[in-house]
C-alpha cells in the first residue's frame, strides 16, 4: 500500500525522498535498525515511530514493524527495550551479557509504552485493512500494559518505577543524577565500550554513568531478571513523567481499541487503571520547581530541574488550570531561551548540556509527542511553534539523533531513522498535522 508525494516546495520534497531512503536502507527485513553501527538491533519505542513513519508510505510494513517487537515479547508480559535479531559484536552490551534466557534474546528491560497509541493510529489509517492485525495485537499489548501496573507498581502505590535510565528511554537525564548516584559501580565488571567508536564521547554518557549503568544490569541478572524484586529492592527505582504520561495515553488509547474489539473484561481492567491516573499525577507535581519530575522512590525526593517530558502531560490527557498555567510558563520560557527547542532539561538550569545526550538536546520525537498533548488541549499556536522549529531544525542540520538547541547542530547518530519517520508523518510541510483523533481528556 504505496504512497505516493506529490512533488511541491522542492527542499520539503528532496528531504521527503532522503526520508524514505532513510527508512528503507535501515530496514532488516521486518524491523528497523535506529542508525547502522551504532544500534545495530530492534528498539522498543524507536521501531513504534518507525511503524508511525512507514504508515505514510506503506501500512503493510508499519503493521509488521509493531508485530516483530512483539516477537520478543516476555511471558511475564514485557516487552524488551532491546530485541537482538543476530549477534553484532560491534555492540556493547549485547545478548551475552543480557543474558535474559528469551528466545529472541532481548535485554532485561522495557521502554516506554507509546505502542498502544501508534497501533490505534495504524488501525484509524484503515479500520477494514488493520482489523485482523489489531485482534492478533491487541492480548500482547494489553499484556505489557499489565506488567506496568504490576511488576513496576511498589505495594501500596501508584506511581510507576524506572529500574534502570535505559528503561526511560532518556539514558543520562539530570533527573537520573541523585538516584544514580547512590548506585555503588564497585566491583562493576570490565568492558569495552563500542559506543564511542562511532560517536564523539562528548555527545554520550559519562563513564562513571556507565560503569552504573552496568551495575545494574549486573543486579538484574543475578535476579535472574526478576521484574517484581527489581522493582521492589533493586538499588534504583525512580518515577518518570515521562513513561507515566505516555502509559496513561497508551492506557487511554488501549481502551478505545478495547471498544472497538467489544472487549468489555478489557474494559472494565483498563478503567481500573486510569482511575489512578490522577493519583500517580499528584504524586510527580513539585510544587517548589511548579512543573512534573522525576521523583525517587527509595527516598521520596524530587529531581532538581525540570525535563521536556514534564510537558507531556497535555499528551497523557490531564488537565489541571492552575498547573497547567505553570507548566506553559516553562514551556515558552524553554522555547524562548533557545533557537532550536524543545530541549531536553532546562536551558537555565547549571546542568544543561546542549549536545550530552538526554542532559539538553532537542529530539524530534519528544517534540512531537508535546505537540499531540498541546493540540488536544486547544494549544494551537504552541504546537504549531515546536513544529515549525522541528521543521527548521531539520532543513538545517538533516536526520540526525538529537540536536543542539541552541544552534540546531546535529548531533549523535547520522541517517536516523525515528527523525526521518516524524518528518514524513508530522514535520514536513507537506503533512498535515491536525490531530489525528478526538481528544482524549476526561
Amino acid at each position: 500500500m504505496e504512497k505516493v508525494i506529490a512533488q511541491s516546495a522542492r527542499p520539503s520534497f528532496d528531504l521527503d525522498k532522503r526520508a524514505i531512503s532513510i527508512l528503507r536502507e535501515n530496514d532488516w527485513g521486518g524491523y528497523t535498525l535506529p542508525s547502522k553501527g551504532l544500534y545495530p538491533y530492534q528498539w522498543n519505542w524507536d521501531s513504534m515511530f518507525v511503524a508511525l513513519g512507514f504508515s505514510e508510505i506503506d501500512l503493510d510494513r508499519a503493521w509488521t514493524e509493531v508485530e516483530s517487537l512483539f516477537e520478543g515479547q516476555w511471558g511475564n508480559g514485557m516487552a524488551a527495550h532491546i530485541v537482538f535479531r543476530r549477534d553484532m559484536p560491534g555492540y556493547f552490551p549485547g545478548p551475552r551479557i543480557w543474558e535474559s534466557g528469551h528466545n529472541p534474546p532481548t535485554s532485561g528491560l522495557s521502554q516506554p509504552p507509546v505502542a498502544a497509541t501508534i497501533v490505534r493510529d495504524l488501525f484509524e489509517k484503515d479500520r477494514s485493512f488493520g482489523r485482523e492485525r489489531l485482534r492478533e495485537l491487541f492480548p500482547k499489548l494489553i499484556k505489557w500494559h499489565r506488567w506496568f501496573h504490576t511488576m513496576r507498581v511498589i505495594s501500596g502505590g501508584t506511581a510507576i518505577a524506572v529500574t534502570h535510565p535505559w528503561e526511560s528511554g532518556r539514558d543520562n537525564s539530570p533527573d537520573w543524577d541523585a538516584a544514580l548516584a547512590a548506585v555503588d559501580p564497585t566491583g562493576v565488571t570490565p568492558y569495552t565500550r563500542r559506543d564511542l567508536g562511532h560517536v564523539d564521547a562528548a555527545m554520550r554518557p559519562t563513564k562513571d554513568d556507565y560503569d552504573r549503568y552496568m551495575k545494574l544490569v549486573e543486579y538484574g541478572r543475578s535476579t535472574g531478571w526478576d521484574h517484581t524484586q527489581i522493582t521492589r529492592e533493586g538499588p534504583f527505582a525512580v518515577a518518570d513523567p515521562g513513561i507515566t504520561f505516555i502509559l496513561m495515553r497508551a492506557d487511554r488509547d488501549l481502551k478505545a481499541l478495547a471498544q472497538y474489539l467489544g472487549h468489555r473484561d478489557s474494559l472494565y481492567e483498563i478503567e481500573g487503571w486510569l482511575k489512578t491516573a490522577y493519583d500517580t499525577a499528584d504524586y510527580l507535581w513539585s510544587d517548589e520547581l511548579g512543573a512534573f519530575a522525576a521523583r525517587n522512590l527509595r527516598t521520596g525526593d524530587f529531581a532538581q530541574g525540570i525535563s521536556s517530558v514534564a510537558f507531556l502531560s497535555f499528551y497523557g490527557g490531564l488537565l489541571h488550570p492552575q498547573r497547567d498555567v505553570q507548566l506553559l510558563g516553562h514551556l515558552h520560557r524553554f522555547l524562548d531561551k533557545v533557537s532550536y527547542g524543545i530541549p531536553s532539561f532546562d536551558p537555565e538550569h547549571p546542568h544543561f548540556e546542549p549536545r550530552r545526550y538526554w542532559r539538553g538536546p532537542t529530539w524530534a520525537i519528544i517534540n512531537y509527542l508535546v505537540t499531540r498533548g498541546l493540540l488536544d488541549a486547544g494549544l494551537f499556536e504552541e504546537a504549531e511553534r515546536i513544529r515549525q522549529i522541528t521543521c527548521k531544525m531539520i532543513q538545517k542540520s538533516g536526520f540526525y539523533e538529537y540536536f543542539d538547541p541552541l544552534d540546531g547542530t546535529g548531533a549523535g547518530g547520522g541517517d536516523f531513522t525515528w527523525t526521518a519517520a516524524i518528518w514524513l508523518a508530522w514535520a514536513s510541510p507537506m503533512v498535515d498535522a491536525s490531530p489525528e483523533h478526538p481528544p482524549i481528556h476526561g
